[in-house]
């Protein structure tokens, strides 16, 4: 298990906090997932591949811009 910080680009709100943990939180492999509204990053922790943590973010209405 790893944990990972990426930049996400988009993020302005509690309720953009909400959409990425619900949706990067959801995938498989992804033990925890925290989000740094702020920094604009998100830590997360477990096995899922960066694919699938920035489809996870895209679906959510953001941009995942590599790792932070």
């Amino acid at each position: 298990m790893s944990t990972v910080t990426y930049a996400v680009e988009g993020m302005t709100c509690n309720h953009c906090v909400a959409a990425v943990t619900r949706e990067v939180g959801g995938l498989t492999g992804v033990e925890d997932v925290a989000v740094d509204l702020p920094a604009g990053r998100i830590v997360v922790t477990g096995d899922a591949a960066e694919a699938d943590v920035a489809g996870a973010v895209a679906e959510a209405g953001y941009a995942l811009t590599g790792r932070a």
